[in-house]
């Protein structure tokens, strides 16, 4: 059930939909005014502050539910959203759950995982280094390998904001816009986007490429991380089911500076208060440089996938 596969159908972002209902909360949305034309997705107040609690809950319950969760319970490794997702999935069902993080994590993001109960560890500098460490663990101790994006059921999960958009959208939504780390957010949207008619555009900073740089050469490729968003979007690789979806779907793959990021962030605070991580607005920064320029009357969905940061630097 939790081989990854390069194929995410829309059915299984059905089958997600039904299983975590009662889960997790639908998302709300609002209108930037005075554009009449782009909307908000605040995903950023789901359970445990990201869309990564859709995915962990949809895998931990499809695993349960299967008798497949080990006495050992669920180990992930994370940049810091998706073991949140995961500890908060599993004391809601009453499993272990094991984190790996790099040590770069937010101490935010590490204080809030030991409070929903989980073993935290932190080790190396990169995701890589704690997916090793995970990687290990599980073997070791046969503990559940989960995966903070390269997973179906996980990227499923993640899907099922994009039936929830529609329903609250008034009209029809020609556009949706979401940050790419390693992909899991995105194949979902983008599949589930597919099937309603609408476009994706993935938005990436320009040194954490993973996607971008996977559609230039054709393959999933290795690439250096250096951005302000590394902290959730900084995957080395983006995953094979992202690019097939990417390749698929024919999604627009777009990059911004950090700079455009950091500017979109404090954007979001000065004119509405409201408080994301760097990686949230990647998403919002690919309108505000016009990376991505919508055709007059285009009506635009940007999600705003995480607030797990420190406020501080908001001014």
């Amino acid at each position: 059930m939790d081989t990854a596969t390069p194929e995410l159908t829309y059915g299984d972002i059905r089958n997600a939909a039904e299983r975590i209902v009662g889960l997790t909360q639908p998302v709300t949305v609002m209108p930037i005014h005075p554009s009449p034309h782009v909307w908000l997705a605040l995903e950023y107040i789901q359970h445990t502050g990201s869309f990564k609690a859709r995915g962990a809950a949809n895998f931990t319950t499809a695993h349960v539910e299967a008798g497949t969760m080990p006495d050992a319970g669920v180990v992930i490794a994370s940049g810091g959203n998706a073991g949140l997702a995961c500890a908060w999935a599993a004391r809601g069902a009453g499993v272990t759950a094991t984190v790996f993080l790099p040590e770069t994590a937010p101490r935010i993001k590490v204080e809030r995982l030991r409070s929903y109960g989980a073993d935290v560890l932190l080790v190396g500098r990169e995701y890589a280094d704690a997916l090793e460490a995970s990687r290990r663990f599980a073997e070791e101790t046969g503990a559940l390998m989960s995966h903070a994006y390269d997973n179906p059921l996980i990227a499923a999960g993640a899907g099922t904001l994009v039936p929830e958009i529609l329903a609250s959208v008034p009209g029809k939504l020609d556009t949706i816009i979401v940050a790419v780390g390693g992909g899991g957010l995105f194949a979902g949207v983008a599949t589930a986007a597919e099937e309603h008619g609408i476009r994706t555009v993935a938005v990436e900073p320009d040194h954490c490429r993973a996607l971008n740089a996977a559609l230039e050469a054709g393959k999933v490729v290795d690439v250096p991380i250096d951005s302000v968003a590394a902290d959730s979007l900084g995957a080395r690789r983006v995953s094979e089911t992202a690019l097939a979806t990417a390749q698929r779907t024919g999604a627009f793959s777009v990059l911004v500076s950090d700079r455009a990021i950091i500017e979109s962030r404090q954007a979001l605070w000065d004119n509405f208060r409201i408080v994301v991580e760097h990686a949230a607005a990647t998403a919002l920064a690919a309108l505000s440089t016009g990376a991505y320029t919508p055709a007059e009357g285009e009506k635009v969905a940007v999600i705003l996938c995480g607030a797990n940061t420190d406020p501080g630097d908001l001014v």
